[in-house]
């Protein structure tokens, strides 16, 4: 039994490329064999040496939850004092905000511009409006001058999009054609020649832009994007995050914290060989990492475990769970300490709802749930058409800055003038959803009435900033900032929730004495009825219509109010929500996301019903597209470097070649190993490589192994189905066991090959053809 080709390879060795996917199962099987390794150690300092191998996924959880309550800790203090620094700054500190600044309310140490500028000739109030607009302006391009300079071009032989065996067979055959070779060689008959067409641009993408989750996510489900989790990305992000916040657009920071929770959690492998040199054993800690980021997001480590399981984690079994739980455990007793919001809460914010619901209310939350959904799905078509329309003009495409300036410039026109869109995103959620007698709120809003007639007031006060708020997110969401769609689709939601709470209460109000009340009391112009419920039902709501996420948000905003009487009107809401939004709109924001940039992601939790078998993707067979070792093992170094380009122009830079011997497959080298063992070769024009699938020499007993031996690289057993297999079985395999290809046989003889990303493609296309139906 030959050994495994990860204990013969140097330890240097980069397994896996740009937009490339990872082999589930031979990083298993290397994992198998370390560990094989290590337990064959013997005595005292062999035991010490597999209790500590035990130990560093538990060292590396409680690192990287420390790290990431750190690293938000500074962000949530920097962003918050930057942004009071559009209103002025504090006289006998700078570096403090206007809360701790003057903590007890107003007080002289607070300065605002128009008394710094006393004086100007248009007037105080326009001078702090002329303040306010540069300092968005500085804010919002600065941030985006950050984030440009994460800028990654992408080959377009990289890209899922152009993996195409007949634009590789057309170059070959030019070749061919060019050289005046045999026309023999091909065992399928020849295409039509056809003109050449020009490869499609390369792909360009700024990995600290946008909140990540979607990246996040693609990257976690087994595709690799160079640089996407790196150092550099997670300081310019953390840096730019502060900035984009700072400046007031419309945008959060919670889905930022779980981009930069990956970052730091990626970075942290490399603290151990185990997880840095295995990619399949790194993903179980950036599933961790992904959790934490929600945990200091929004102050919840059970909303966070379930993030990660419902949303980013692809791979997620008994014991990455617990790691995860105790890294989210960590993550908020450190947030805890370092007390971020000076509360020594952990919470975004802490509500608490003293009066119980009743029965009839539940039409209101049912209603809410399903606008939630609606506006949720709405948003998503409106992002679409918007990045389809007003992305596309070539100054806007050619230029990202020139966007942000015009939004940040749209932002600051539009939204100070009115007093709840001016406000930071958090704030303005809290203030919608704690009750009228919590005291955390700013009652100088007015969202609180002292009888009937001043609810029609505050209805169109909040009607007016709900449709500012609706169109400023839509205009942000996608600009070249880091930015998350988690709060603000929630502010946006819990606007419209205020506003059917308001009306809930008036009509309470205006009928006392229905029957339907039930035993609902009237308490001095007020009712039972709490309007600042029905926005936190509506914000999770859309929230839900947004991201698809369900169980998650429902634990969210339980552990946001603390209060088990309100589980259920918020799992009734987001229940419908979810219903409504998948009728509407059968894509999330991240999905979208993910098509848009045909970034190449199997959902492992919807699968499509499939009308056909295996034979429906698997492409003809053609001989530069395999190794025959018929008529002798022993093949030109120059013949496999010929096929390894035939690969990379059909866009498999991931893909492989079988060997057959007389029409039966005997093994398979992956591209990557194929590449890096030509490369090791010194005189390739007349090598001879050998190409069996048992080892020719013992590699235990060999000072050092012949180049041209490329046996230790093959896989001798892959993996193959039978050509009239079910797709749901190929699915399956995919999906499940995260294999990158599949090979085909017809009555035991090798019939072709599929790669992982070709079934990606044919899954998107069948989905898109359902949804036209």
């Amino acid at each position: 039994m030959s050994e495994s080709k990860s204990s013969l390879l140097a330890d240097d060795r980069i397994w896996y490329d740009q937009f490339t996917s990872t082999d589930w199962v031979h990083d298993s099987i290397a994992d198998a064999y370390r560990v094989k390794q290590l337990r064959s150690r013997k005595g005292f300092w062999g035991r010490l040496a597999i209790l500590f191998d035990g130990a560093q996924g538990w060292i590396l959880s409680a690192v990287v939850g420390v790290l990431v309550a750190l690293v938000a800790y500074c962000v949530d203090v920097a962003e918050t004092t930057i942004f009071d620094y559009k209103d002025g700054y504090c006289a006998r500190a700078w570096y403090l905000r206007e809360k701790r600044c003057c903590p007890h309310g107003p007080c002289t140490d607070w300065r605002s511009w128009s008394e710094v500028l006393g004086g100007h000739p248009f007037g105080n109030v326009w001078t702090e409006f002329g303040v306010y607009i540069i300092a968005v302006l500085v804010l919002a391009v600065l941030s985006c001058l950050l984030t440009l300079t994460t800028k990654t071009v992408v080959p377009s032989a990289y890209r899922m999009s152009t993996l195409d065996e007949n634009l590789a067979a057309e170059s070959s055959q030019q070749q061919e054609e060019n050289h005046n070779t045999d026309e023999s060689e091909s065992i399928s008959p020849r295409a039509p020649r056809r003109t050449p067409v020009d490869p499609p641009p390369p792909m360009v993408y700024y990995s600290a832009a946008g909140s990540g989750v979607a990246e996040v996510r693609v990257i976690l489900s087994g595709f690799v994007l160079h640089g996407f989790l790196g150092f550099k990305t997670l300081v310019i992000k953390s840096a730019g995050l502060i900035l984009s916040v700072a400046s007031g657009l419309s945008l959060g920071k919670e889905g930022p914290y779980v981009h930069i929770a990956t970052c730091i959690g990626n970075i942290c492998c490399r603290m151990f060989s185990k997880y840095d040199r295995n990619d399949g054993k790194r993903r179980e800690v950036l599933s961790a990492a992904a959790a934490a980021g929600v945990v200091v997001a929004f102050g919840a480590p059970l909303g966070g475990v379930l993030f990660g399981l419902e949303e980013v984690a692809y791979y997620f079994p008994a014991k990455t769970l617990f790691r995860t739980f105790f890294c989210c455990i960590v993550a908020a007793l450190s947030l805890k300490f370092l007390n971020p919001y000076g509360t020594h809460k952990i919470v975004m914010f802490e509500i608490r709802y003293k009066i119980d619901w009743e029965w009839f209310e539940l039409f209101g939350f049912i209603f809410v749930g399903i606008l939630g959904g609606a506006i949720g799905a709405l948003f998503i078509k409106a992002s679409r058409r918007w990045a389809l329309s007003f992305r596309k003009i070539p100054v806007i495409k050619k230029y990202p800055l020139f966007e942000v300036v015009l939004v940040a410039l749209v932002t600051g026109l539009i939204g100070y003038w009115n007093t709840l869109t001016k406000l930071p995103v958090a704030k303005l959620l809290l203030n919608l959803a704690a009750p009228c007698q919590d005291d955390s709120r700013d009652s100088e809003l007015g969202l609180c009435p002292s009888n009937i007639d001043e609810i029609p007031g505050i209805i169109r006060n909040i009607l007016a900033a709900f449709v500012i708020k609706t169109f400023l997110t839509t205009i942000t969401f996608g600009i070249k900032v880091p930015a998350g769609i988690y709060v603000p689709s929630m502010v946006v939601g819990g606007l419209m929730g205020r506003v059917v709470g308001h009306l809930v209460q008036w009509i309470v109000l205006r009928f006392p004495h229905w029957s339907i009340w039930g035993s609902c009391p009237l308490l001095q112009e007020s009712t039972c009825v709490q309007p600042g419920v029905y926005a936190l039902i509506a914000a999770g709501s859309t929230m839900c219509g947004v991201t698809r996420l369900s169980v998650t948000l429902a634990v969210i905003l339980f552990e946001l109010t603390g209060s088990l009487d309100y589980v259920l009107p918020f799992s009734l809401a987001i229940l419908v929500a979810k219903w409504t939004a998948d009728a509407l709109e059968p894509l999330s924001i991240y999905d979208l996301l993910t098509n848009m940039n045909a970034y190449p992601y199997l959902d492992n939790k919807h699968k499509p019903v499939f009308t056909t078998d295996f034979a429906e993707i698997v492409p003809r067979v053609r001989r530069e597209r395999l190794i025959d070792i018929s008529d002798s093992p022993l093949v030109p170094a120059t013949q496999l470097r010929s096929q390894l380009e035939m690969l990379h122009r059909a866009g498999e830079l991931d893909g492989g070649l079988p060997i057959v011997r007389d029409d039966i497959l005997v093994g398979l080298i992956p591209a990557p190993d194929l590449e890096y063992a030509l490369d090791n070769l010194e005189d390739e024009s007349s090598s001879l490589c050998l190409m069996t699938n048992i080892p020719s020499i013992d590699e235990d007993e060999s000072p050092e192994r012949d180049p041209t031996d490329f046996t230790p690289y093959i896989d001798p057993a892959p993996f193959a189905l039978d050509i009239n297999s079910p797709m749901d079985l190929v699915y399956e395999c995919f999906a499940k066991l995260g294999l990158r290809y599949i090979c085909a046989l017809r009555d035991g003889c090798y019939a072709g090959m599929t790669h992982k990303k070709r079934f990606v493609k044919y899954m998107r296309e069948l989905e898109e053809k359902e949804h036209s139906l």
